[in-house]
């Protein structure tokens, strides 16, 4: 059953065929012979689980209709709220704070009849860096290769789903973290447009965040199919009282005229690509051309050298006032990676931030003018093949090399867009490879097909047994 898309587990729970509690059992079953090996899953919610089944099973029973997520578990990002059990970020400080209530995504996912089984990892208050280390549970292993890291920050969530311990996994995204450890690890990811999903802030006080983190940050489902991305955002999309950044877009927008125009650009900035991944963009466009879509290679991505300095220079502006304190959580060498990112990046006053948010609203509006012409945009997730864990904290040398190569995540955050990380197929090593479509605000539709097509012609590579 754990090998199962959620599409698939769902019907058939839905059909009587299994029931929800065989199904939560034969993922609980996966995650005990798996998760020793990649330490992926942190707290396990198997008792709230068992029930959560047993009432999804009555209502079944009872005749009654299910959702379209009946009986399928998921995974939860460590920084986000599960209600009765720990928040906890990763780090020891926070092992006691309690969810009084889930969070938004969560319990739209269970409004659907899916099934919170536990939390997943991440870096140590999502600040430690790209590889999914904490303070409090240590490091999580990429199942295909234990030497390099399964991405992050939602690398957890990426283990997970990859090895068959959940069907879905609910991450965040402000850069990557959905994105990166989705290629890494083999699967698919949706990052959603800003204001496409209703969330909770990341508050760890009563305050909410500065503009990086209230703008930046999205919940992510990830999936080993495009389809069951598809019944994800379906799900999590939508407004909410609780958080005005959220609009009622409409899920599927109006059709194109004509075959939809896709840029390619398989080296933004133009600051060097390997030759793995140039080779992983170049079959995804040769695949979409085959498919019908009008596939064009352009010079670059709009204004790179501006956003990408822009969004260094907004995050670490709002890290700033509080780094004393923040630094002091993140454990022996947590600090590394955003001390390496202070000290290379300008600091703003005032008139400085300022002068910084108008220019994020000219780049938004340089990029709007780019995707009118082209709805979307083909280019690579990381511009290398998986690192070692932690390469972006040991030196400035790895952390300049791990931000680089994360580049077109980071400028497409800023911008606000949709993104669909896809698999392309294994490298010649056999490690996984793929590719991420962006396009127009609030056309995760057109990422989504564009993403099917992909993975039509390219399969799955997951769920997978880890290698060691």
């Amino acid at each position: 059953m754990w090998k199962l898309s959620a599409g698939a587990l769902a019907a058939a729970v839905r059909a009587g065929e299994v029931s929800a509690a065989e199904s939560v059992e034969a993922h609980l079953d996966r995650i005990a012979a798996v998760n020793p090996r990649v330490n992926a899953v942190t707290q396990l919610f198997a008792d709230r689980a068992r029930a959560d089944a047993r009432r999804i099973d009555a209502r079944r029973a009872a005749g009654e209709a299910l959702g379209p997520l009946a009986g399928v578990p998921f995974t939860v990002k460590e920084c986000i709220r599960v209600e009765g059990f720990a928040t906890t970020f990763g780090t020891p400080r926070f092992a006691g704070m309690t969810a009084p209530a889930d969070a938004i995504p969560v319990a739209r996912l269970r409004a659907a009849g899916a099934i919170p089984i536990g939390h997943s990892n991440m870096p140590t208050l999502i600040l430690s860096g790209m590889h999914t280390r904490s303070e409090l549970y240590g490091d999580t292993l990429n199942p295909w290769d234990a030497g390099l890291t399964p991405g992050g920050t939602s690398g957890g969530d990426g283990v997970a789903v990859a090895t068959g311990m959940a069907a879905l996994g609910l991450g965040d995204d402000s850069g990557g973290s959905v994105r990166i450890p989705a290629v890494f690890c083999g699967v698919a990811a949706l990052n959603p447009t800003a204001g496409r999903f209703a969330a909770d802030q990341r508050m760890l006080g009563p305050d909410d965040p500065g503009p990086a983190s209230q703008v930046l940050v999205a919940d992510g489902p990830l999936a080993r199919t495009v389809a069951d991305l598809r019944l994800a955002y379906e799900c999590l999309a939508g407004p909410d009282p609780r958080d005005p950044r959220a609009v009622p877009a409409p899920l599927y927008g109006r059709p194109l005229d004509g075959p939809p125009k896709v840029a390619v650009v398989a080296d933004p900035g133009g600051r060097g690509v390997h030759p793995t991944v140039r080779a992983a963009v170049e079959r995804a466009a040769g695949a979409l051309a085959e498919a019908g879509y009008d596939v064009r290679e352009v010079a670059d991505v709009p204004r790179f050298d501006e956003a990408y300095d822009a969004f260094h220079r907004l995050t670490v502006a709002e890290f700033t006032p509080s780094w004393p304190v923040v630094r002091k959580i993140l454990g022996a060498g947590g600090e590394r990676f955003i001390d390496f990112a202070m000290r290379a990046t300008p600091q703003v006053d005032a008139a400085g931030l300022v002068k910084l948010m108008g220019t994020w609203m000219n780049i938004r509006r340089a990029w709007a003018e780019f995707l009118e012409e082209y709805p979307l945009l083909l280019g690579p997730v990381f511009t290398e093949p998986p690192v070692e864990p932690g390469l972006e904290s040991r030196d400035r040398a790895g952390r300049d090399r791990v931000t680089s190569a994360m580049r077109l995540c980071s400028v497409t955050s800023f911008v606000g867009l949709p993104a669909v990380a896809v698999p392309t197929g294994p490298a010649a090593d056999g490690l996984p490879t793929g590719v991420q479509i962006v396009g127009r605000p609030f056309r995760e539709d057109l990422c989504l097909a564009a993403a099917q097509h992909l993975e039509d012609r390219f399969g799955l590579l997951s769920p997978v047994d880890p290698t060691f």
